[in-house]
């Protein structure tokens, strides 16, 4: 009895209640107030648009033109980056550390790519958030989802330089997981957007 208390020394360990590691779990409970923000984001969009849908039949209201194919495109780059994501993820699982940093970087340039388009789509796109209700909603609701992208490319940067310092493995390897977990997110919630204001 002696001996064995003798040999522990601080704190007992930490049970879980949970297969998911408090960290993950984490994530998850921040990406959940981050859908109730953009629900929020999404409700005064389409409040906008029953009110004033009748106001000349249109929707958008006349005079302003939604570049669908630019952002279909950027939907393409920004999903083939959640899977540039996807293979970071898994290579460090397996203990790839190549793939890992190879995955990050593809990511990383995808995100890049998908965040200048959409402010050269801004300078292009012939309004300015003043001009209507319509276009005020547009760029909150766009403009809202870049920044989440500029957050998230700034979390894949930490990583990237991490990644190259040799700071994961297959062990410990849940500062990937996290930082995909919210690019992936980041993708999903592009594609609502997407929908949302370019398509319907």
């Amino acid at each position: 009895m002696t001996a064995v208390a003798e040999e522990h020394h601080g704190p007992p360990p930490v049970h879980y209640s949970s297969r998911v590691s408090p960290s993950v779990l984490g994530m998850f409970l921040f990406i959940a107030s981050e859908i109730m923000l953009f629900g929020a984001f999404f409700t005064v969009y389409f409040f906008d648009r029953v009110v004033n849908h009748g106001v000349d039949g249109n929707w958008p209201p006349t005079g302003f033109h939604r570049p669908a194919l630019v952002a279909g495109v950027n939907t393409v780059i920004l999903v083939t980056s959640s899977m540039s994501m996807h293979w970071a993820d898994t290579s460090i699982k397996q203990g790839n550390r190549a793939g890992m940093r190879a995955g990050l970087v593809l990511t990383l340039a995808l995100g890049w790519t998908f965040l200048l388009t959409q402010v050269v789509e801004y300078h292009r796109i012939g309004f300015n958030t003043g001009d209507s209700s319509f276009a005020a909603t547009f760029f909150g609701l766009t403009g809202l989802h870049g920044a989440h992208v500029f957050v998230g490319l700034t979390i894949l940067l930490v990583m990237t330089i991490r990644a190259f310092r040799g700071h994961f493995s297959p062990e410990h390897h849940h500062g990937v997981e996290i930082g995909g977990i919210y690019w992936h997110f980041v993708d999903v919630m592009w594609i609502v957007v997407y929908v949302t204001v370019y398509l319907l």
